[in-house]
This record gives structure tokens, sequence and C-alpha cells, in this order.
């Protein structure tokens, strides 16, 4: 084979002849690599490409990790977004559907209202058992039924109104108390917005009221505390114009209470029995309705005094006035329903009506003296533009006599004068004509006359 140079490296042989022109039976030493001298331009051409190739350049991991990073948040808040605006448009249209399925029971309830058959109207008279009751049919006869599962049979007490099926006659629900239409009228009265502080000349008179009326409904544990009983109405008299509906209005405006304004007499019906059943019909709307305040004008059209003699309308006011009597202290104690009464003809009425029990406290509302004036004035004049100063005191020494709505009528002239000279504001001069022609209208009235209660 041949020996080994000293340049040969290690573990290389150095073939004789070129090694592609092995002998056909030479095997190669499994471990040994082959290998040639290479020769000098293999060296030259090697070190130009190590020459020519350009240097490998790193890599930046921590750049490329920070842009994924980045990419990876602006996904995940995008998505975020995305997220809750579905989940609004989810609640959203939870909400139509909510609404829509509440338009779908009204509609059902409508359809099955026109598909339904009529029923009978009736009045419970007794109760037999748990499951059974007497009542009484709108055409006339009695009869023992039974009751619907889902109507509440502690409600269903003597004289309450109930709709019977038209076959079976089994209560099917309960109905609301019958209101006489005038009554449904009175209730339908708005007390508008009056305040105390818009009623002058009257300070004793409003706080006396508001013993009577205001406290036993706002405080009621007091008179339990004390062991006693709260009034049941109040009468106002004095002469007209002087504010006794005013007041009226006020309390009921201040409380928010429920109001029933009764004209005396539209009450008075010239069929018999009439008149009686409005005052009860009115009491029992106004106990059904607690807190209730009843105010009663122009009483002595049906609270005069009673005697024998008489025609037959003579009597069925007496009527009307003894179940007013009876409404007033029967045994049915009043509870938060609070009676007013007002009337300009206190020395007309009736004895019984007047008495404590009924009618526990009478107020005079007099005619006003100078400080009431100068203060009714004053209201009436706040929202209407002067030119300049106006003396009220003056106003006031002229206006001896007037009451309040004389008084409004003072500031309504002057204001009046004022249009007439084309003018937009009312001077002093416009209010001293005004007092004058009141004065002059004042004496064409008579003179009201009664003794105080």
């Amino acid at each position: 084979m041949g020996a080994q140079t000293a340049n040969t490296p290690r573990h290389s042989l150095v073939l004789p002849y070129p090694i592609s022109h092995r002998p056909p039976n030479f095997v190669a030493h499994p471990t040994l690599p082959l290998t040639t001298r290479p020769s000098h331009q293999q060296k030259i051409a090697s070190h130009d490409r190590e020459v020519s190739s350009p240097a490998p350049q790193p890599t930046t991991m921590s750049g490329s990790s920070d842009q994924e990073r980045e990419h990876a948040l602006d996904a995940y808040k995008s998505k975020l977004l995305e997220s809750r605006e579905w989940e609004a448009k989810l609640k959203a249209l939870r909400l139509d559907i909510k609404g829509l399925q509440h338009d779908f029971d009204v509609s059902e309830d409508n359809i099955k209202a026109l598909q339904s058959v009529g029923q009978i109207i009736g009045e419970v008279l007794k109760q037999l058992d748990e499951e059974r009751f007497i009542v009484k049919a709108s055409s006339g006869p009695r009869y023992v039924v039974g009751c619907r599962s889902k109507v509440d049979k502690a409600k269903l007490k003597q004289g309450t109104r109930v709709a019977l099926d038209m076959t079976t006659l089994t209560i099917m629900r309960m109905l609301p108390r019958e209101v006489d239409p005038l009554v449904y009228n009175m209730s339908l009265e708005d007390p508008g917005q009056v305040s105390f502080g818009g009623i002058g000349g009257l300070n004793e008179q409003i706080r006396e009221l508001r013993e009577v009326i205001e406290l036993p409904l706002k405080n009621p544990e007091l008179f339990l505390r004390v062991g006693i009983k709260p009034p049941k109405g109040v009468l106002l008299y004095g002469p007209p114009g002087t504010g006794k509906t005013l007041l009226a209005r006020a309390v009921a405006s201040s409380l928010e209470t429920n109001f029933l304004k009764v004209v005396s007499s539209a009450i008075v019906d010239k069929y018999i029995g009439e008149s009686a059943r409005l005052i009860r019909e009115m009491f029992g709307y106004a106990k059904e309705h607690e807190p209730c305040i009843i105010f009663m004008d122009e009483i002595d059209a049906i609270g005069g005094r009673r005697f024998s003699e008489g025609t037959s309308a003579d009597r069925e006011i007496q009527r009307t006035l003894m179940e007013l009597l009876n409404q007033l202290d029967g045994f049915d104690y009043l509870g938060q329903t609070k009676i007013i009464m007002a009337t300009n003809r206190p020395d007309t009425l009736d004895p019984a009506l007047l008495r404590a029990g009924r009618l526990d406290r009478k107020l005079e509302i007099p005619l006003p003296n100078e400080v009431g004036r100068l203060e009714i004035l004053k209201i009436h004049s706040a929202s209407v533009v002067t030119d300049g100063e106006i003396d009220f005191e003056s106003i006031v020494k002229m206006s001896d006599g007037m009451n309040g709505a004389d008084l409004r009528n003072v500031v309504t002239e002057a204001g009046l004068f004022a249009i007439k000279d084309y003018r937009d504001s009312i001077n002093q001069d416009d209010f001293n004509k005004a007092v004058r022609k009141m004065a002059e209208s004042k004496k064409l009235e008579g003179k009201l006359d009664y003794q105080k209660l």
C-alpha cells in the first residue's frame, strides 16, 4: 500500500494513484476517511468563496416577541369590545322580546274578551261555607253558587258586586263598587294648586281648620296616645267672598287627598229617595277612597230647619237631611273621611246638624280688617306690572267693608284702566279709580246680618 509520510495527517491514507483509478478489488477501511491533497487551484477557489460570501446576520429574538405580544393585545381588545357590543345588543333584544310578549298577552286577552260570552252581574248576600255563597242576580232571583279558585274569597263580603258565569253562575271575578255618575263627577273636581300662603287675613282660621282636618289625617297616633277621637267635620260660615271655598281647596291641595266637592242644591232630586241614595253613595265612595275630604258648599240648601208643614218637596229635603245626619253620626265610624261644610246663612241651619259630634268646630270667616286687606292686596298684585311704588295703605283705607273677592276685583279693574290708556303697567291713579268704582258697586249689595254661632 505504501508508507505514510511525515506531513500526512493522522488517520489519513495517501493513495499512490487517483481515486478514480482504484483497482477493482480495492476495499476502503470502514473507519479511516479517504482524503486527497487539494490542489493549489482548489485552495484559491475556496478562499475566494469565503471572501465573497457575506457574513450571517444575528437574529433579534426580543424584537419579534414584543411585536407578537402587542398584536395579541390588540386582538384581545378588539374581541372584548366586540363582545360588549354583542352583550348590549342581546340585552336590547331581550327587552324588545319582553315588550312584545306584553303586547301579545294584552292582544290575547282582548281577543278572548271579544270571543267570550257575557256574564251576569250579581251581589253577594251571604257566605255558606268556604266554597258556596248566596248571591242575588241583577234580574232578581237568588242562587247558591260556587266560586272560582283565583278569586280571593276573604274579600267576598256582603254587598260585594260580582260577575257570574252565564251557564254555571259561578263567581268569576269581583267588580268595583257601583258609583253614581254625579258622585263620580264630584271626584273629578280638582282643588288646584292652592296654598295657605295665598290666603290673606285668615291666619287664626287656617290654624284651627288644620287642627281639625289636617292633624288627624297626618298624625292619627297623637289622638290615640291621648285617648280621644278626632273631630269629624267643621262648618265655615261668613259673608260671601271671604274665602270659605278657598280654605277648603287649600286644605285638599296641601294634603294631596281625594277631594269631593258637592254642591248641595245638586243633590236634591224630584224622585223620592234619590237624594238620600246619593248621600249614601257619596259617603260610601269616600270611605273606599280614604283619606278623603268631602266639601259641601251651600249646605243651607239641604240643612235648613225642619218643620211640620210643607210640600212634598220640603219633606224630600228633610229626608235628605236625616240621611246626612245618619251618615255623620251613624254606627260606622268615619275614619279618615273628613267633612267641611260652608254657608253664608248659619242662622237657617237645623240645630241637629250643628251639635257636637257632627260638626265639632264652627269657624267664622269674617270680613278682613285693615291688616287682612293689606295682605290680600299684596297677594293679588304680586304678579301685576306696576309703574313705580304703589301706596297700598291709602287703598286699604278707601276699601273699608270689602271682602277678598272685592279686593281681587280692584286689582283687575286697575289693570283694565291701564289697558284703556294703552299702557303696559298699573300706576297709583289706576288703583284709586278702581277702588272708587268698587265702592259704588258695593252700595248695590245688601248687608247680611246673622248671629255668631
